[in-house]
């Protein structure tokens, strides 16, 4: 429990930050909808709970103390939060709502075409989606749970295992004919293309093909979207997820750069959410209906 002599009014807090943004107390009460001698008496009562000046004020000009500067970037957050809080309750009062990062191409390729189903299922529930690609602080940014492709750690974090990743050399049919490309070692007088989420994927899969190399050279692209259009487009050789890339090899646009199947890649997908939502009824239920998802995949996966 927080004292309450030492919570300040939400009023005088917004009244704060009008005045911070705009350093005019008649700007802020035109804002705000009220007089400025309003404004002006719920600053003067934040300072006397606070115990400081936050404004500088003179005939014609208005400024943030050290304090007041410091005290508007640690609140704005917070009222960020509140009114997204706030947001979402009036949005689905009877539900919930769900923050869920994601990895741009697992997300639009692999997660998307399957929440239609989680809504089919559970009306009552609202999932906003965000993406994101490094690992991030999901209490401070108000997200809930994230898509995490790596190793299963993330601090102040939970996590459940989702899938692993099969990857594939894979290029243009052009590329590999032009190239006569067949076996492994052909790949080493190829155009190589990396991804710069997994800068030792190359390395890795020659040594699983009993290739020791000192140095791959080759262009680094950053998006999966990108690379498959390079790919495409007969730029090079990249190894590429097949879950992520079973479109464009069922239409033929990519092929096996040579003849060898999938390998297991190291690192793995896993649903992280902060520890303090591990009872939160709307993410259990998704955490939940994710879970049969991935194991129906990998069950399928595990067939073909």
């Amino acid at each position: 429990m927080y004292p309450r002599r030492m919570l300040p009014a939400i009023s005088h807090l917004s009244a704060f930050d009008a005045v911070a943004r705009r350093l005019s107390f008649s700007a802020a009460a035109r804002e705000l909808q009220l007089t400025q001698s309003a404004v002006s008496r719920q600053i003067i009562a934040l300072e006397e709970t606070l115990g400081c000046k936050l404004f500088q004020r003179n005939r014609h000009q208005v400024s943030l103390t050290s304090a007041g500067e410091k005290y508007h970037r640690d609140i704005r957050d917070i009222l960020d939060a509140l009114f997204r809080a706030t947001l979402n309750l009036r949005a689905n009062p009877a539900g919930g709502m769900l923050n869920i990062a994601i990895l741009p191409t697992f997300g639009t390729r692999w997660l998307a075409p399957r929440l239609g189903a989680f809504f089919s299922e559970h009306p009552g529930i609202t999932i906003n989606l965000h993406t994101r690609l490094n690992p991030f602080d999901l209490k401070l940014e108000g997200i809930d749970a994230a898509i995490h492709f790596g190793s299963p750690e993330w601090p102040g974090a939970e996590l459940d295992y989702l899938m692993g990743e099969d990857v594939l050399p894979v290029c243009a049919p052009s590329l590999r004919r032009d190239l006569a490309l067949e076996g492994p070692s052909d790949l080493l007088r190829a155009p190589l293309l990396h991804l710069l989420s997994r800068p030792r994927a190359w390395t890795n899969w020659f040594q699983a093909m009993g290739i020791i190399v000192d140095q791959i050279d080759g262009l680094s692209i950053d998006h999966f979207a990108t690379a498959a259009q390079a790919l495409a487009g007969g730029f090079g050789v990249a190894l590429m997820p097949t879950l992520l890339i079973r479109a464009e090899l069922d239409r033929g646009e990519l092929v096996p750069a040579v003849d060898v199947g999938p390998v297991a890649g190291a690192e793995s997908y896993y649903l992280a959410w902060h520890r303090e939502l591990s009872s939160h009824s709307p993410l259990t239920t998704f955490r939940n209906w994710l879970d049969d998802q991935a194991r129906t995949f990998r069950e399928g996966t595990a067939k073909s």
